[in-house]
């Protein structure tokens, strides 16, 4: 089974700091491309194309987004990062509730296995 490294990016794709630059340099991230799956990587951004984080409501949206991506792609294991709690500053407490109904194949940290 293919493992893809899920992790906090901005839209604007730079993958310069923190998981996104391991996305970038061991998963295949690609420059550029700020939301969803290249290389064995998925970016859900947590910041826009300037830098500056993104409300929690749009988060939200790629979060949906990204957990019907792993449920259409049930073969993959989607291992998890704290997404957007390094960086774009947002607690474990805001953004691991937004991946509760998170499909089985989905690899959670563990500060967000209270939240399953």
């Amino acid at each position: 089974m293919s493992v893809v490294f899920v992790f906090g990016s901005n839209l604007a794709g730079r993958h310069g700091k923190g998981a996104a630059l391991d996305a970038r340099f061991k998963y295949g991230a690609q420059l550029g491309v700020g939301e969803g799956r290249t290389g064995d990587a998925y970016a859900i951004p947590t910041k826009d194309t300037q830098l500056r984080t993104r409300p929690l409501e749009g988060v939200r949206v790629s979060v949906e987004m990204f957990k019907t991506y792993a449920r259409d792609n049930p073969g993959l294991v989607f291992r998890v990062t704290r997404v957007g709690c390094g960086l774009a500053g947002f607690t474990d407490d805001q953004i691991g509730p937004m991946f509760s109904n998170a499909p089985d194949n989905c690899i959670l940290p563990r500060e967000w296995l209270r939240f399953r």
